[in-house]
Formats: C-alpha cells, sequence, structure tokens
C-alpha cells in the first residue's frame, strides 16, 4: 500500500469543512475526526488564555460538548473550519474567566481579550500555510516561460528591464507578459478564496 503522507493543506482543509458538515447532520463519527484534526491547535488556544493545564482540558471539552450541539451553525461560506473553531475555544476559555470558576494561574480578564502572546495564533498559521500552497499552485498552473519570469522578477528581484534583455524581448512585451501573468494569478487565488 502507497503512504501519500500527510495530506495537502486543502486536503486536510476540505476533510474538515465535510467532517464540519456531517457533524451539522448528526454523524457522531464526523466529531472524533474534527477532534483528531483540531485538538492539539484549540488546546493551546485554551492554555495560552486560562494559564493551567486542568483549566484548558476542561474548556477544550467544553468546546467539543458545544460543538456537538451546535454544529448546525457553522456557515462554510463565513469562515474556514479552523477559524471558526478557534474562535469558538477562545470564547469558552474566555467564558471561563468570566464565570469566575478558573484556578489560580489563569491570565487576568483584560489580558485574555487580546491574548497577549506575540506568537501568531495556530489557526494564523494553517491559514497563512493554505495561502502560500494556493499561491504556489496558481504559479504552477501559468504557462512555464511566464511564470519564469514572474519568479524571477518577484523572488530573485529582477527589474523588468534586466528580464526583457534576458529573454531578448522588448521591455513593453516583458512587462504584457508578466501583467497577464499576474492578473492570472488573481484570478486563481480568488477563486481559491471562494471556494
Amino acid at each position: 500500500m502507497l503512504d501519500r503522507g500527510a495530506p495537502s493543506p486543502d486536503e486536510a482543509r476540505e476533510a474538515l469543512r465535510a467532517a464540519m458538515m456531517r457533524l451539522a447532520q448528526g454523524d457522531r463519527g464526523a466529531l472524533e475526526q474534527i477532534y483528531d484534526a483540531t485538538n492539539v491547535k484549540l488546546f493551546g488556544i485554551c492554555f495560552r488564555i486560562l494559564g493551567d493545564r486542568k483549566e484548558a482540558e476542561d474548556a477544550l471539552q467544553d468546546v467539543y460538548v458545544n460543538l456537538w450541539q451546535r454544529a448546525d451553525r457553522y456557515d462554510p461560506d463565513r469562515a474556514s473550519p479552523i477559524s471558526w473553531l478557534s474562535t469558538f475555544a477562545r470564547n469558552r476559555a474566555v467564558d471561563r474567566l468570566r464565570t469566575g470558576k478558573v484556578r489560580a494561574g489563569s491570565v487576568a480578564m483584560d489580558e485574555a481579550m487580546p491574548l497577549p502572546d506575540e506568537a501568531p495564533l495556530a489557526d494564523t498559521l494553517l491559514i497563512d500555510a493554505e495561502r502560500d500552497a494556493q499561491i504556489h499552485k496558481c504559479i504552477e498552473e501559468l504557462d512555464p516561460k511566464v511564470r519564469e519570469h514572474i519568479r524571477s522578477a518577484f523572488f530573485d528581484g529582477f527589474t523588468y528591464a534586466q528580464l526583457a534583455e534576458q529573454a531578448d524581448v522588448p521591455l513593453g512585451t516583458m512587462k504584457s507578459w508578466i501583467r497577464r501573468g499576474l492578473q492570472k494569478l488573481r484570478i486563481c487565488f480568488e477563486a481559491s478564496e471562494r471556494s
């Protein structure tokens, strides 16, 4: 049996989205799949706010219990599954702070609101990775000649004049190739953002 390795970000996002939709229809197995795919990230969010492992575990349990009860509220057109779940986890942790049920070691309420940790949240990193993968996928769909000129211009710092000279074409032609390539990239990227 072939091992394909880890799923791509697109495959992982689509699998999570499908599991969320199945959960909304009452599929208990989907909750396990969602848990396996998200518990580490969501625990990190809860732990950062609450500052106590036991409290974070309790908040995480609340997240999945509430998710089971409210899965039908997820709207895939408004947010990615991980963004929605991350917000859900943050809200559950903040709710625990508000009710005063938290042990010593948690952050103060005013500190929990902006999440003072300067490191990007897990969902932000995932979204950035998905966007990066999508940009590279869109670049790969370009004509090879245009793709290389765009890479040279934007990743290697070549000017349009240098590229035109290397390709032995007029400067206006090089600018047109790159402009059309960038338009195709924008269309591809915008289409992926809507899906």
